[in-house]
């Protein structure tokens, strides 16, 4: 199984935002409200789990943005 990174790549910034150039995604991110950092290279840096909050309507924060430690609670089971 392939590795997935931690930020959206060159293409897939490409296809969410139908623009490939550096200024038009800084520009569209801009606009719709989106949180990235630029990298060395001036290009818009996005995380993939941001992104995937974002784009199922979820207002990402630092609460549903990490990963909620849970525990089994058998405490109820006969």
């Amino acid at each position: 199984m392939p590795e997935v990174s931690e930020f959206l790549d060159g293409q897939e910034l490409a296809t969410m935002i139908g623009r490939k150039s550096k200024a038009a995604q800084c520009t569209w991110l801009d606009a719709h409200g989106w949180r990235y950092e630029r990298n060395a290279a001036g290009r818009p840096v996005v995380g993939r789990v941001y992104a995937r909050l974002k784009l199922a309507g979820v207002k990402p924060n630092a609460t549903n943005a990490a990963s909620d430690a849970w525990a089994l609670d058998l405490s109820r089971v006969s």
